[in-house]
């Protein structure tokens, strides 16, 4: 009877377990429906998502290239406008200079004027001295002859030039020379050489030693500048560049000028003829005064006012004889 009753009880367990484990399984099955559904709403609203800040971020991007173009563009324009700021500002400098230097040379006209004789023969010489050693210095400087220059020309040796490797231009005919320089060399070099040789006792010599007895002359400045050209172009670029800038501004006042002659032309010949005819007319009329003695051949002619005029004036010197 244990037994059965033991298995009752077990069975009884066992039914009532179970009813409450399906009953869990429901309600976990109905909550993993639940989630699933959320699940799948959670990941429908990612994608949305996804979507519209992958579209934003296009749109960004095409925004970024948009303004980078026009960073791009207004860097550009500002580099040329800069460009254009600083020659504008070279030129002005240019001009300072020049009336600066004008004015310097009245003030120094001036000077002279008011200095006493002692002290301006005392001072003058020292001003000139000075001046003449600046102006000195910059033309020096404008042909390319700085201390940089002459120290390393101090250097070249003779066999810098004998070792060149450089053909001597024997088929050429000479050309002639002045002041000791070639002709075939450019203006700007040909001051440069002139001065190298006056203040750079070493290059002289070592011309003097090679030319012509080791090389023509022409050898010897093509291989002069083509050693010191990291030294000398930018001296020659820029005197080039202000010499094109000078020809172009004559160029220009030429032309000013000659339209203002030719406008001028015209006016001057009518004022001429005019003034002829003035002259003439005038002369004339004065003649028929002359001649007729009146005011013109046209007027009335009855005489009456200047011999009238005339006796008045021998009436007041008779009245002035007899108080006397």
């Amino acid at each position: 009877m244990d037994f059965w009753r033991k298995a009752q009880a077990f069975a009884e367990d066992a039914a009532k377990r179970s009813q409450e484990l399906t009953k869990e399984a429901a309600k976990r099955s109905q909550e993993f429906t639940i989630g699933s559904s959320k699940l799948s709403d959670i990941v429908s609203e990612t994608a949305k998502r996804s979507k519209e800040i992958a579209a934003e971020a296009s749109k960004r991007s095409q925004e970024i290239t948009i303004g980078s173009s026009k960073l791009s563009d207004i860097v550009s324009e500002t580099a040329k406008r800069s460009k254009e700021i600083a020659a504008e500002a070279s030129k002005r400098a240019d001009q300072i200079k020049t009336e600066a230097i004008k004015r310097a040379d009245q003030i120094k006209s001036l000077a002279e004027g008011i200095t006493p004789p002692g002290a301006l023969a005392r001072t003058v010489p020292a001003l000139d001295s000075q001046l003449e050693e600046k102006e000195k210095e910059k033309e020096l400087e404008r042909f390319g002859v700085t201390e940089e220059l002459r120290e390393f020309v101090k250097e070249i040796t003779m066999s810098t030039f004998q070792d060149f490797p450089l053909e001597d231009d024997s088929e050429m005919s000479e050309v002639p020379m002045v002041s000791n320089v070639r002709q075939d060399l450019t203006q700007w070099q040909e001051k440069h050489a002139c001065l190298v040789l006056s203040t750079v006792k070493e290059i002289s010599r070592l011309r003097y030693e090679l030319c012509p007895r080791t090389m023509k002359e022409r050898k010897f400045w093509r291989i002069y500048f083509i050693i010191v050209n990291n030294h000398v172009a930018p001296y020659e670029k820029r005197y080039m560049e202000e010499a094109m800038q000078k020809s172009a501004e004559q160029v220009k006042d030429n032309v000013v000028e000659e339209k203002a002659m030719a406008t001028s032309k015209p006016e001057v010949k009518k004022s001429n003829h005019e003034s002829k005819t003035l002259t003439s007319s005038s002369a004339e009329q004065d003649l028929d005064i002359f001649l007729l003695g009146g005011d013109s051949d046209e007027g009335p002619d009855d005489g009456e006012g200047d011999f009238d005029d005339f006796d008045k004036m021998v009436d007041s010197s008779d009245e002035e004889k007899g108080k006397l």
